[in-house]
């Protein structure tokens, strides 16, 4: 099992796995999450009619700022300069906001963490803000939809 671990080295231990020798290529990765609320909830978030101000916006610039700053979330991630990010914020039915991260760069590693962690922060900036109608709001379905690049290949969620 170690041997498909690359965070652990021959002792076991964790290490930040040493990138040097692997050619930079053009890397994409998208995550979602999605907020689970009541109709009331999504249509303030959507409406402007929190008090904390507009949701969407703050959750968006959330989200970019957690995609920059992945590796001092993440002990063993690299610190990579990202070149683009995008987060789409959507009303997902009457109860539901769906967070759509997408990070690119032209690196040594991915962007999978980056784009978790853009989706991940924005909806829990969405659950601070409108936390004060309703505490019972949950967070699900954080996961990598889709990535491409780099030495593992490209991989894309079927269902």
């Amino acid at each position: 099992m170690m041997a498909y671990l690359t965070h652990l080295n021959e002792k076991g231990e964790a290490h930040i796995v040493d990138i040097g020798g692997k050619n930079e290529t053009r890397r994409r990765a998208v995550a979602t999450a999605e907020l689970h609320a009541s109709r009331e909830i999504v249509a303030a978030i959507f409406g402007g009619g929190l008090k904390k101000g507009d949701a969407v916006a703050v959750a968006r610039v959330a989200g970019i700022m957690a995609a920059k700053r992945t590796s001092e979330l993440i002990p063993l991630c690299h610190p990579i300069q990202v070149t683009k990010i995008g987060v789409e914020i959507e009303p997902k039915g009457d109860g539901a906001v769906t967070i759509e991260a997408t990070v690119e760069t032209t690196a040594r590693t991915g962007v999978e963490m980056e784009a978790l962690a853009a989706a991940s922060v924005a909806a829990l900036t969405l659950y601070d803000m409108a936390k004060a109608m309703d505490k019972s709001m949950t967070i699900t379905n954080v996961r990598l939809n889709e990535k491409s690049g780099g030495k593992s290949g490209d991989f894309k969620r079927e269902d």
